[in-house]
């Protein structure tokens, strides 16, 4: 089968993937593969908004000091101020784009303030900025003529030396991407893809877990084909659990109640109505994401239920509708109405705060492979994410890629000596129960025992099973004919081991993993690196 072969190629198509090939397609030729349709992706459903400092009263040190605040050690300083500082010039493009933001008056923007922030410096669309910001991305990617989008293709595999014949391990020096293996699901045939350079965005990795807020694309793929290719990848035990995401078991993925609805006077409180969040940090509901997560965690605990309230009742029914529309209907259309009663709210995996290991320049530990957005670790968010960072990372990594990119292209040569992907010894076997099976089986496996309150006990008997899945699972995916589910599970099993192995090497608690056998932090400030 003949390859295709383009300048840049790009993987996933959220605010990360749409950003960069906005400016790549000024240098030359750009692909985006995306695995569903070409707008479902963990940008889409941001409703919160994204961090910047636009008014007068904030600073940038301010800016600083709380996302440190909340990575708790872990934030690399030089990367926070970077992104921080570039911030205003990346939303000034998001808005010359065609984003809208939501403003007091012409000249004012209305900031809203979230959990973590010291100040009202969150740029919003209603309460669906993430929809928003995509609608824009895309409608400028539709009309640029260098720009191609391919749906419904999954991408399986990096194409490096190894897929030559070359051995590759952790210790080999230059692994070098080519291009990658992708499953056209329309066709079902495995194409390959040639590139110059490629841009993995391909977002997070919630569905590890039985509970999240993420859509059911988030399966960690971008992570799980980087480690298979022996790059590296950070901190992957600091998975934030989104601490309000409404309580309806009919549901999956999980609804997530906006951060900014405690940003705008939410308050926490039990059963009984009872306010509890002043009882763990003096900043009560508006305390960082993996603190209120715990508290909530604890509360349920001791109650033996499944959920706490977050009450809002006591702003004007009009504001919360401006503010909170969607989240308004959602919740009428299971017969709560927001503006009279509490909202049952309970923790769901929401973000992973590790990833891909990149530099300050976007590149991976691969040569000719950048990783951006949620799939990536920065070093931004350290230990714990403050709210609204993650779309900003995106946009400022994009621009920081393809700068660096623009000065490396034209050095850089297709290589045509890639073999076709072999499916001659495989058979299509019916037996989808086996792949659906193991899915939920590790999805249950992770949110019991690898959860927000973790022990040594409970991630050694996660490893154990995870070992009999990985090996069950490896000998189905020899033998089987690709599919989507069972790429999936392979990912999701790949990334729920990292998560694992990387929350047993860390011996404290810190940020977003807690564990009862070290519940202090250790005086060393260390990175996991796998």
């Amino acid at each position: 089968m003949a390859h295709r072969q383009v300048d840049f190629l790009i993987i996933g198509s959220g605010i990360a993937g749409l950003s960069f090939a906005l400016k790549a397609a000024h240098l030359g030729k750009v692909l985006i593969l995306t695995k569903s349709n070409e707008d479902e992706s963990n940008t889409k459903y941001a409703q919160g908004g994204v961090a910047a400092v636009v008014d007068k009263s904030d600073s940038f040190d301010k800016h600083i000091a709380d996302t440190e605040v909340a990575g708790d050690g872990l934030c690399h300083p030089q990367v926070v101020e970077n992104v921080v500082k570039e911030a205003p010039a990346r939303i000034k493009e998001l808005i010359d784009y065609g984003t809208n933001f939501d403003k007091v008056d012409d000249e004012h923007y209305d900031l809203a303030r979230e959990g973590g922030h010291s100040k009202h410096r969150i740029l919003h669309y209603k309460d669906i900025t993430g929809y928003e910001i995509e609608r824009a991305l895309l409608e400028q990617v539709h009309a640029h003529p260098n720009i191609e989008m391919l749906t419904h293709h999954f991408a399986v595999d990096l194409i490096t030396q190894h897929h030559k014949g070359v051995h590759v391990d952790k210790a080999t020096k230059d692994i070098t991407c080519f291009g990658i293996y992708a499953l056209n699901t329309q066709t079902n045939t495995i194409e390959t893809f040639l590139s110059k350079i490629t841009l993995m965005a391909s977002g997070g990795a919630g569905h590890v877990y039985s509970s999240t807020t993420n859509p059911t694309i988030a399966t960690g793929d971008g992570i799980a084909m980087v480690y298979r290719a022996k790059g590296k990848v950070r901190n992957m035990e600091f998975i934030q659990f989104h601490p309000t995401s409404l309580y309806n078991p009919k549901d999956s993925p999980a609804f997530l109640i906006s951060e900014a609805v405690r940003g705008f006077g939410g308050i926490l409180r039990r059963l009984d109505g009872v306010s509890f969040m002043e009882e763990y940090d003096p900043r009560g509901s508006l305390a960082s994401r993996d603190i209120v997560a715990r508290a909530i965690d604890n509360e349920m605990k001791k109650s033996g239920h499944d959920f706490v309230y977050l009450d809002i009742t006591h702003r004007k029914k009009a504001d919360i509708l401006a503010h909170f529309p969607n989240i308004y209907e959602k919740c009428l259309s299971i017969g709560l109405d927001m503006t009279k009663d509490f909202i049952p709210v309970t923790p769901a995996a929401h973000y992973a705060c590790g990833g891909i290991l990149v530099d300050e320049l976007g590149k991976t530990s691969i040569q000719h492979l950048y990783a951006c957005g949620e799939c990536s670790s920065t070093g931004l968010h350290g230990a714990n994410r403050l709210a609204s960072n993650s779309l900003l990372e995106a946009v400022v990594y994009a621009h920081r890629i393809f700068e660096d990119a623009a000065a490396s292209l034209h050095s850089l040569a297709f290589d045509d000596n890639i073999p076709d992907w072999d499916e001659s010894k495989v058979a299509s076997l019916n037996e989808e129960i086996l792949v659906t099976h193991n899915l939920r089986e590790t999805q249950k496996l992770m949110s019991d025992y690898v959860g927000i309150v973790r022990s040594d006990f409970r991630l050694d008997r996660a490893m154990r099973r995870l070992g009999f899945l990985h090996e069950e699972t490896e000998d189905f995916y020899k033998n089987t004919k690709l599919s989507v589910k069972l790429c999936e599970l392979r990912n999701v099993i790949q990334v729920a081991y990292l998560i694992v192995k990387s929350a047993m090497l860390r011996k404290e608690s810190r940020g977003l993993h807690y564990t009862t056998d070290y519940p202090q932090k250790s005086n060393s400030l260390t990175d996991t690196i796998l």
